[in-house]
């Protein structure tokens, strides 16, 4: 396995989307442009409703493993403004639109959503909603918590609103790791958080870990994963740290590229928590995620109903994820926009009356086609190509690329299905990178992406 994992070790996209956002077409994209693809699919947004995401960036302190949009600030006076320019471009979307809004899933992430007073949060949840509270059985509300500002009252006061899902940021309880990554909160205070949550009766609770993270050897990655089996969440995501200070800055060079793991060593770190999760019952569910039997998420993965966006897994498949708030994407499935990544400049391009994208990409018939199939393995871990397609060469090239790993017993070829075998699944990402166009024609990806295992 040594061997493989070298060989396939290499810079890949995460495929939140396809295309990826470094291939993105439109450095500068229209607006009219870009809500003319959300009219495009009104019909079917009418139907099957929307997704929601609420970027939240204010965090008190730079965790110096974190890859995110995110502003570094101890001045909560910040709040309101912020909430009053996305509660702004939320009308300014509304405006726009030519069919009544159903959100059919709400998400806070960031950032640190648990940054903002829990009347901040609630004041911007019911004037998305227009409401005092929502049926959770009609629409899934989530959020991210840091578990060191997490309190009763943002809890008991989102649960009331229809809030029922909650991630908690953990990473990883090593002080030794802890410290190399400024996240410095003790188990103690996750077990508090999460049995306050489970008490006020969220029926879904995650747990983030990572593994490849600076100084973490096996025995952290051992204590860390019986730590979080104590509290057995219903959801983990176990994700591979991403090392991109290319991208991010100084935020990822608080220690030395030599105390990072690698390659087998990096990747023994999942096996190892993989067999403990799997061992208690958990569910191993498209790429770096797990959960119980009785969670939503495996019942989707079970009955092929898994869709992925921007937000990550989800049950809920409506393809049209509205992003608001600075750096947030939106997806109307024929089309990606960004939102002004900086935050100052994002809140005052709202409180101009404009929507604040800076970037996107309309996607063309072939770019369509390929999405679906990198989403069907993302998902699914299979796909099967579209007989009825114009592009049968690109097929046969796909076919072609998949050609090392077909050798390497990671993926069967059976006429038009591709299917990644057991073997293969920690190399999902790698067999997505041969169906991805824009990639193979692609002379410089090195400081693109972050390694794929």
């Amino acid at each position: 396995m040594k061997n493989i994992i070298e060989k396939y070790n290499v810079p890949g996209p995460r495929y939140t989307s396809y295309p990826t956002v470094p291939f993105w077409k439109s450095p500068v994209l229209n607006v009219s442009d870009w809500l003319k693809t959300i009219s495009h699919n009104s019909s079917v947004f009418q139907t099957n409703g929307m997704s929601l995401y609420i970027h939240l960036p204010y965090c008190e302190s730079l965790c110096t493993f974190c890859g995110c949009h995110k502003r570094i600030t101890k001045n909560h006076a910040v709040e309101e403004p912020y909430i009053d320019a996305v509660i702004k471009e939320w009308e300014l979307y509304k405006k726009e639109f030519n069919f009544t809004p159903d959100i059919k899933e709400l998400h806070f992430g960031g950032g640190t959503p648990t940054f903002f007073a829990p009347d901040e949060l609630i004041r911007l949840v019911k004037a998305i909603f227009n409401s005092n509270s929502i049926d959770p059985e009609h629409a899934e509300l989530s959020f991210e918590a840091h578990p060191n500002n997490t309190s009763q009252e943002h809890l008991e006061k989102l649960h009331t609103f229809g809030f029922r899902r909650l991630s908690l940021g953990i990473q990883d309880y090593s002080p030794t790791v802890q410290q190399a990554i400024n996240r410095i909160q003790p188990f103690e205070e996750v077990k508090k958080v999460h049995e306050l949550a489970k008490n006020t009766g969220y029926k879904s609770i995650s747990h983030d870990l990572v593994f490849g993270l600076p100084k973490q050897k096996m025995e952290d990655i051992i204590d860390t994963v019986t730590k979080t089996l104590e509290l057995r969440p219903d959801r983990i995501a176990l994700y591979s740290y991403a090392h991109v200070p290319w991208i991010k800055g100084n935020g990822q060079r608080g220690y030395d590229e030599s105390d990072l793991p690698q390659d087998s060593e990096k990747r023994a770190l999942y096996e190892k928590a993989k067999a403990m999760l799997e061992a208690e019952g958990y569910i191993e569910i498209g790429m770096d995620h797990f959960a119980l039997e009785h969670d939503d998420l495996a019942i989707a993965f079970k009955n092929k109903n898994l869709h992925r966006n921007f937000m990550g897994y989800t049950t809920q498949n409506t393809n049209f994820l509205l992003g608001l708030g600075m750096s947030a994407i939106s997806d109307s499935w024929f089309g990606f926009a960004q939102n002004e990544k900086k935050t100052e400049e994002y809140m005052k391009i709202v409180n101009k009356g404009i929507i604040p994208i800076f970037r996107g990409h309309i996607l063309s018939e072939i770019d369509l086609e390929i999405r679906r199939y990198i989403l069907d393995l993302m998902c699914h871990f299979e796909t099967e190509f579209n007989t009825e397609s114009k592009n049968i060469k690109l097929h046969s090239d796909i076919k072609n690329r998949l050609k090392e790993m077909v050798k390497d017993e990671l993926v069967i070829i059976n006429g038009n299905k591709v299917s990644i075998t057991e073997k293969g699944i920690p190399f999902v990402r790698n067999c997505c990178m041969a169906f991805d166009q824009d990639l193979a024609d692609s002379l410089e990806r090195k400081n693109m992406f972050s390694k794929t295992i």
